[in-house]
């Protein structure tokens, strides 16, 4: 890999590419001080631009940022650079403004060159992306949210649900062991049978009844639109 700079945002490539453990990393710059700086911070080796006539042909990635002012990289170097490399691919960035890399090098068929503006397109694209995944991802959490919600709804009402079953159990038992006692007496089974329902059936109904007597005006009209959806039978 060749970096061409020495700038914050080479430094910033050079720590990114260099984690990736290239086979060897090389600094280009115009001052061989902060050249050579960078390099050995990520165990490279440092040369001058001006080598650049001769050895550009040794690189398979070129990444460039200088502030200069006209293109450091001319197309008869790049295609000096690829006739010397035998037609291997060469793949260039050129993230200066203005350019460090004159645009005709990317008409070469073996030169893969990418500016800022097509990076500024790649990131456009990957924004609407990230965009959509970030409206999905806010859809599978408000269902969970309100499925959770609903769990927390059903958790409030247990203790209720609990003292229903209780209650209903306490009348079973009694009207269970009255017809127990009923039959010991040698009553017809089949009227024994016949209590036991009728007896179940008015104290079930006995609370909700009362409820509706002693309730008055909303409440008493929202017991009476609610009482029919509970005791509802199933057919």
């Amino acid at each position: 890999m060749l970096f061409i700079g020495a700038g914050e945002m080479i430094e910033l490539c050079a720590a990114h590419f260099a984690a990736q453990n290239p086979r060897s990393i090389t600094v280009a710059n115009r001052t061989m001080e902060r050249g050579e700086a960078l390099a050995n911070r990520y165990g490279g080796r440092a040369i001058r631009l001006a080598d650049l006539q001769g050895s550009l042909q040794q690189f398979d990635i070129v990444i460039s940022c200088t502030a200069s002012s006209l293109p450091l990289i001319g197309l008869g170097l790049v295609e000096r650079a690829v006739k010397a490399r035998r037609h291997r691919p060469i793949f260039m960035v050129d993230l200066a403004v203005p350019r460090d890399i004159e645009p005709e090098v990317a008409r070469l068929d073996d030169v893969f060159l990418y500016t800022v503006d097509d990076l500024a397109q790649v990131v456009q694209t990957g924004m609407e992306s990230r965009q959509a995944a970030v409206r999905q991802a806010e859809a599978i959490i408000e269902t969970r949210v309100q499925s959770f919600m609903h769990w927390v709804g059903d958790r409030a009402v247990v203790p209720v649900i609990r003292d229903l079953h209780e209650s209903g159990e306490a009348l079973r038992q009694a009207e269970l062991e009255r017809a127990r006692k009923m039959l010991a007496r040698g009553e017809d089974a089949e009227a024994v049978l016949e209590a036991l329902s009728r007896g179940l059936t008015a104290k079930f109904l006995h609370g909700p009844q009362q409820a509706l007597h002693r309730a008055q005006g909303d409440e008493r009209a929202r017991l009476a639109d609610l009482l029919p959806q509970l005791f509802r039978g199933r057919r």
